[in-house]
């Protein structure tokens, strides 16, 4: 019987090897690659942009004077929540394009 109980040549060790590197590879350029790519949400009409990378990181934040009401501050925070909300989606949905079975929920990173 062979190594490990795998006989007749089934088991390749120097190929399995090759495979990981490959793997290995593409993982690190997917994240590479998440982390120079951004998205951009817009909410209320464009009072309020967020733009964040592929890692879910944000790059900014920009509001619109116009919404900023010293009187009507939940509004401007309901904005800023969805702007992030819909970035983050949006930035899940990068992720899964990119790395595929690699970087979902239950991925290997």
């Amino acid at each position: 019987m062979g190594f490990g109980g795998f006989g007749g040549g089934g088991f390749n060790m120097q190929q399995m090897m090759k495979q990981a590197e490959q793997l290995k590879k593409q993982m690190e350029d997917g994240k590479a690659r998440l982390a120079s790519e951004t998205v951009t949400a817009t909410v209320g009409g464009g009072m309020v942009e967020c733009v964040m990378n592929g890692e879910g990181r944000v790059e900014s934040i920009k509001i619109n004077p116009a919404v900023v009401d010293p009187d009507d501050i939940e509004t401007l925070e309901d904005l800023v929540i969805s702007a992030l909300n819909q970035a983050r989606e949006q930035a899940d949905e990068l992720k899964a394009e990119i790395m595929g079975p690699l970087g979902g929920a239950g991925g290997l990173f």
